[in-house]
């Protein structure tokens, strides 16, 4: 099916269970430095309620975790989040966000398998911690689009200067968002999917 002209969502669903005309289910995973807003986006956005699996920060991460820029986080992401949308009657999303911090990251080969695409989440006041994430998704050769979490605090760039920042090629979409409004989260993921079209799309 076409959706690059998708603009609205399927409402909540009144029950867990797919709807009996979805034809076609798309993985996609939610990465990003720690602090991003990842468990919020995915939990903005899904029309289910979504599993996270935070716990509270400990001593133990002291030290481990870089908390410069969040200093009044509490809790992390230790294995994933999930949700779902509905994209259309025939399209679902299962979004699935990954653990921020570094010690986590062994779990992205089993979270990325069968995915089609990502979402990298930034925040502009910490754009060091996303570095690492988007190398590693150029060598995976995961096609991904950026959202920038605009808190209120974040300095604002010109796309072309965070497109340089973060060494992106051209082709790559970079879209701001508020994390915490469906509308918005779900704008980001429309994004996502019409340019997973575009790059299936036969040239010419």
């Amino acid at each position: 099916m076409d959706f690059r002209d998708s603009d609205t969502l399927v409402g909540p669903a009144s029950e867990d269970l797919l709807p009996d005309t979805a034809a076609m289910a798309v993985k996609i995973v939610v990465v990003g430095g720690f602090g991003v807003g990842k468990t919020t986006l995915v939990g903005s956005v899904s029309e289910i309620r979504p599993l996270t699996t935070e716990e509270t920060m400990t001593q133990e991460g002291a030290g481990v975790d870089d908390l410069a820029g969040v200093e009044r986080k509490t809790s992390t992401t230790v294995a994933m989040d999930f949700g779902r949308i509905s994209i259309s009657e025939e399209l679902v999303l299962y979004v699935f966000g990954t653990p921020g911090q570094e010690r986590f990251w062994f779990l992205w080969n089993g979270l990325f398998e069968g995915a089609l695409g990502a979402v990298v989440l930034v925040d502009t006041r910490r754009l060091e911690v996303s570095f690492e994430v988007i190398g590693r998704l150029e060598d995976r050769g995961v096609p991904f689009v950026v959202a920038v979490n605009a808190f209120p605090e974040s300095p604002a760039h010109p796309v072309d200067e965070l497109r340089a920042a973060l060494d992106l090629t051209p082709e790559v979409p970079i879209v701001t968002c508020d994390a915490r409004l469906r509308e918005s989260s779900r704008d980001v993921l429309l994004t996502l999917m019409r340019y997973l079209y575009d790059l299936a799309a036969p040239a010419g």
